[in-house]
């Protein structure tokens, strides 16, 4: 019975773990499919973990909370689309530079509500769905989550069926695969790609605002803690698929969830812990090979400017 107990409290605190990489490498997905890299997801999630929290604790709604960290995420990632898309500038230089300025400004910022909580009004809470959270493991697991869980859910497959299955979809990855041919069309292609950053920072923003108000409501300085960097390998981990995200995440989620679970009943798992980050390293060290990413079907015009004149 203990046995059950434990492969429950890992998959329950797994799937929480994996929302706010859910939804980050849900919007960064749609920024590289349309062509733009953006290595300020962590960053944009900082940013919008203390709005957010800052949001939540001022006017007791955590909804309210959620919609400023959308907010601040979003307009983050307009300042990576100026520079990436209407001025050409270096994609990689760009994102890094918005990690390190989302970083130093919420540290910063954040100071003030180091060691604060939210109340229990003002933070997202696990409710049971009754009868369905009666079943055994998967109960709990499945039906006794927050709003913003389900949310994540919900998106990562509406943002499958928009990017398969309709004509939005198309132009989205066709401009990151052929740029000029959408062009040719009479679709803007700074359009599209602004539009997919902004919805990557948006949804980079939301996933901060999910640690802030959800997961672990109380300010802790370097809150997101290198997720960014994770969501990140996992859109490569997917082969930009927002439905193999959804599976990536949890994986991840319930690898890093078994360390700290597991500690909690007594065992030493530091290499759980670290294997998360440890993975993200590889998939991202490979991910930068060009030859590699050509080959895991990685969008073919990713991280370059669009000059009208190549065509």
């Amino acid at each position: 019975m203990n046995g059950l107990r434990l492969v429950e409290d890992v998959l329950w605190v797994g799937l929480r773990s994996a929302t706010p990489l859910l939804l980050a490498a849900l919007g960064e997905i749609y920024a590289e499919r349309s062509g733009v890299l953006n290595l300020g997801v962590e960053g944009m999630m900082a940013a919008g973990a203390l709005s957010s929290f800052a949001a939540a604790l001022m006017t007791g709604n955590p909804w309210v909370g959620v919609v400023v960290g959308i907010l601040v995420g979003a307009s983050l990632s307009l300042l990576h689309g100026l520079i990436s898309v209407s001025l050409k500038g270096n994609q990689v230089v760009s994102g890094l530079a918005l990690t390190m300025f989302g970083l130093g400004l919420s540290s910063v910022l954040g100071r003030m509500y180091v060691g604060n909580q939210l109340p229990a009004e003002a933070r997202f809470l696990p409710k049971p769905v009754e009868p369905l959270s009666s079943i055994p493991v998967l109960g709990r697991v499945l039906f006794d989550q927050d709003p913003l869980f389900y949310l994540s859910l919900a998106l990562a497959m509406v943002m499958w069926f928009v990017l398969r299955r309709t004509s939005w979809g198309i132009v989205i990855r066709a401009t990151g695969e052929n740029p000029a041919a959408v062009d040719a069309m009479g679709i803007s292609v700074a359009k599209v790609r602004y539009l997919s950053t902004l919805v990557g920072g948006a949804l980079a923003g939301m996933a901060g605002a999910y640690l802030s108000v959800a997961y672990s409501p109380a300010w802790i300085e370097n809150m997101t803690a290198g997720r960014g960097w994770i969501a990140l390998a996992l859109v490569i981990f997917s082969l930009w698929d927002p439905l193999r995200a959804l599976l990536g995440s949890y994986l991840f989620g319930v690898v890093e969830a078994s360390g700290y679970t597991l500690q909690a009943y007594g065992y030493s798992q530091w290499l759980l812990n670290s294997l998360p980050y440890l993975l993200t390293v590889i998939i991202l060290t490979l991910g930068a090979t060009e030859s590699v990413r050509r080959r895991m079907g990685a969008p073919a015009a990713l991280g370059r400017p669009y000059e009208r004149e190549e065509r």
